[in-house]
């Protein structure tokens, strides 16, 4: 310890300003992780998939697609792209818990098509979901 300081100087402190972990790790997840394993399910839904339980696949890919573009955009300087905004708005609507939840209500879809295969997709696709919101209401206490 310096001279001069205290055992109480050296001590962290937290302010009331300070974000919480579980909240950030919730954006981090929201940001940087749901979309793009919710994408990969959706890819190998589409993959995997028959018939018409591709559908709901390829528009969940589509809108993973958008989010993720969204999020990378201001890093790659694509943020004059005209859709840009469009989808920016989207992923903030509802504190940023909208377009996520949609994206797995159009994905969960398929559930109820008998053509789709690979169900073990669907196992990880609500693993995800509950985990999602889990860490979501985490954040409310």
């Amino acid at each position: 310890m310096p001279v001069g300081m205290s055992a109480d100087d050296a001590a962290p402190v937290m302010s009331f300003f300070d974000p919480s972990p579980v909240l950030l790790a919730y954006i981090f997840v929201q940001r940087f992780v749901y979309f793009e394993l919710l994408a990969l399910l959706a890819l190998l839904r589409l993959i995997g998939g028959r018939g018409m339980a591709r559908m709901p696949a390829l528009i969940t890919l589509l809108i993973c697609a958008a989010a993720i573009f969204a999020t990378f955009a201001p890093a790659l300087g694509l943020q004059t792209v005209p859709l840009y905004g469009d989808i920016a708005r989207a992923l903030a609507m509802g504190g940023g818990l909208a377009l996520p939840l949609v994206a797995s209500a159009i994905f969960a879809t398929s559930l109820g098509i008998p053509a789709r295969r690979w169900r073990w997709i669907d196992l990880l696709h609500a693993v995800g979901v509950l985990a999602f919101l889990g860490l979501w209401i985490a954040t409310r206490l």
